[in-house]
This record gives structure tokens, sequence and C-alpha cells, in this order.
């Protein structure tokens, strides 16, 4: 059978046209060609509670969810984000109108933005972003500008005054994520209300990605955009039960908003998945009810590994920039005599036998990016000493 030509036009969507194979795909093909270890992509390598693996076995047992659920989400689940909203941070919600199930964080972003972008629109983010984002605008036809986080003392900061700035006439959105992947860094009370000043004086809707809420260090504080003056009724909050109860293949999120943005929204998402995760969902209802206890055993875990892998890639020469959320380290490659993220990831899994992610490809600005490099540490303990040892030793 002959190839398939055109000579009209390429066959991928021009607004995709600038991107391939994303670089998670790529690195964790290299892990396991190499046999490296992948402390690339953000996923453990270890179930999460038992109990909500179980609930899942018992939903498919007695029959719910293995057929189409209710295209909001079940009850049950919209029920319990509310109640979680609430309980967390004060937030009240209404599960049956503010409340809508995705198929994960990455579909709840793709409809948000679908659903309130029109062509031409631009959308202001903190850079560097989840890869995802910048597709989703492109794929809604909007126009991304970013706002760059820079380094500063042993962290990335927000730089208000730049933000500000980057807002014009045609500014329809701000994306927002914190606890903020990759460089881990989580917004500050004072940060948070200036971004909020800003969307309220210039009539913004925002989108805040919050998968991250439930891991944060040390002093750091997450607080959701959405508890401030004057943003309940313009944002657009996204949760994940994938980061906090590590059960990312089950593919669950969500998205709390005033019934009018939720609408919009599920006026989206109806189109890409439908629905999905039936027995899943159930089982996350039970997760979010579990107990506090859960949340600091959790936040414990996270941080030992950590500080495993931040004392290993210190004594191996790089710079580590220690989060204070996420389960993701930035390090700059330069104290090692390189510069080029990219080259360096790539020849990493040879000359240590480990994998990384080169932080340029969060950037839209690759120079920018060029000397930062992101480990992942949601992996066991044995393997993130071992990955220190390998990584010591190159």
């Amino acid at each position: 059978m002959a190839a398939m030509t055109s000579t009209a036009r390429p066959l991928l969507n021009r607004r995709l046209a600038e991107f391939g194979t994303t670089i998670f795909a790529e690195m964790s093909a290299l892990a396991l060609a190499t046999g490296a270890i992948n402390l690339g992509q953000g996923f453990p390598d270890t179930d999460g509670p038992e109990e909500v693996r179980e609930a899942a076995v018992r939903a498919l047992r007695d029959g719910r969810g293995n057929q189409y659920p209710p295209g909001p989400g079940v009850p049950e689940l919209r029920t319990a984000i509310a109640a979680h909203q609430q309980r967390r941070y004060g937030l009240s919600y209404d599960p049956d109108t503010e409340v809508l199930v995705t198929a994960g964080a990455t579909e709840a972003i793709a409809a948000a933005l679908l659903a309130l972008l029109e062509p031409g629109d631009e959308v202001v983010a903190l850079e560097p972003y989840y890869d995802s984002y910048a597709a989703s605008i492109a794929l809604a036809g909007g126009r991304r500008v970013p706002v760059t986080l820079r380094p500063h003392e042993g962290s990335f900061r927000l730089d208000l005054d730049e933000l500000r700035a980057a807002v014009t006439d045609r500014t329809r959105l701000l994306l927002v994520n914190t606890p903020h992947n990759p460089t881990g860094t989580v917004l500050t009370r004072a940060e948070l209300a200036a971004i909020a000043d800003l969307a309220v004086e210039r009539d913004l809707l925002v989108v805040t990605d919050e998968v991250y809420e439930h891991l944060v260090f040390d002093d750091a504080e997450h607080l959701p955009l959405a508890g401030f003056p004057g943003m309940r009724e313009r944002t657009v909050t996204i949760g994940s039960a994938g980061k906090t109860y590590s059960f990312t293949g089950w593919k669950v999120g969500w998205v709390t908003a005033a019934p009018a943005l939720v609408s919009a929204v599920r006026s989206a998402k109806q189109f890409l998945t439908y629905v999905s995760s039936g027995p899943f969902q159930y089982a996350v209802a039970e997760a979010l009810a579990l107990p506090d206890s859960y949340y600091d055993d959790f936040r414990r875990s996270m941080r030992e590994r950590r500080d495993i892998l931040a004392a290993g890639l210190a004594e191996a020469g790089f710079e580590v920039f220690r989060p204070a959320g996420t389960y993701f380290i930035t390090t700059d490659i330069r104290p090692l005599g390189e510069k080029d993220g990219f080259a360096f990831c790539r020849a990493l899994p040879e000359r240590a036998g480990v994998v990384a992610i080169p932080n340029a490809v969060f950037y839209d600005d690759r120079e920018a990016g060029a000397p930062f490099v992101r480990f992942a540490f949601c992996k066991r303990v044995d393997v993130l000493r071992e990955a220190a040892e390998r990584l010591r030793a190159m």
C-alpha cells in the first residue's frame, strides 16, 4: 500500500506543530534501554494506601462504576471533594453544581482552557510550566505569555512587577501552579494576595493547578487562591488523587469552581473523555476521608526522600534548589562544568545509570532553562540511596 502523502499541508494541526513526543516518553525509553534508575517521570514506585486499593476492588466486585458513571462524576466523589475543600480550607462548594470529576488533572487543564479561551486570548503562566499547559493553550488558539520564576537565594521566586507588566488588554486568564512543578516553589500568602488583587483589578479568570496541595514541607503552607478576596467567583481550582494517594494510573482529577465556570468546563470536558475511571471514583471518595494522620505521614515520608536525594545531589556537585513542595528537585548543572541540560540528561543514563528531565522543556525561553535539571524523589528510599550513590560516583 502506498504511503499517504499530502502536498497541500502537513498532516499535524499547525497549533501542535511545535510539540513532538514528550520528553517523558524519551527519557523513560532511555531508562528501559539502559537499566537506569528513572528519576525523570513523576510517578511513585509503590502503591498508595491498601484500604484505598481495596475500595477500588470492592467497587469493581459490587458493580459500581463498571458502566458509564454520571458525566459530572459519581455523587459520592463529588460530595467527598466538597467536604475536603470545606474541612481543609473552609471553602464551601455545592457538589451538584460546583464540582466536576475529570480524567486526571491533565484533562481538567485542557477542558478549562478549551472552554474559557477564544482564539487570540492571552494566558499569563508561570514559567517553567508543566508541558500540557502550552499544548492546551495552543489547542484553544490562545497565546501564552510566560512570567519566569528565577533563582534567588536557594529557590525560584516570582517577580510580581513582571507579572503585572505581562497583563495586557488581551489577557483573558492567569494560569497558576502552586506548589509549583518543576521548581518546588510554594507561593506565599503575600504573593497569592498580589495575584488575587491583580485578577480582580483587571477582571481576569484564573485557573490554578493545586495537585501537589498536600506535598508541602518545612515552613511552607498551601493556600488555595480561591480563598482570597474576590477570587471565589473567578477561579477554577484543579485537584488530583494521583499525587496525593500514589495511584497515578487511576487518572482521577477534579475541578471546583462557581456554577457558571464548572458548566463551561463541563461543556468542553464532555467531548474529551465524557467519563472515566468509574470504580476508581468510588475509591477516591473513600481516600478523601482519610484522617489527617495520613497526610502528616505522607509529608514526612516524602520529606525524608527529598533530603536523601538532595544530599546526594549536593555531594555529587550539583547546585540544589531544595523544594518547599511537590516531589521534584531542580538542580543547576553548571558547577559540574555543564551547561546544556538536554545533552546532560541524554548522557546521564550511560554515565551514572540515572534518568532526569531537562527543565528547558518547560520553558519558552530555552536558554533560561538550559542549565537546570529536574529529579523526582517519589521513589523507595533504597532506590534513592542507590541513585545518590551512582551520582556521587559520577
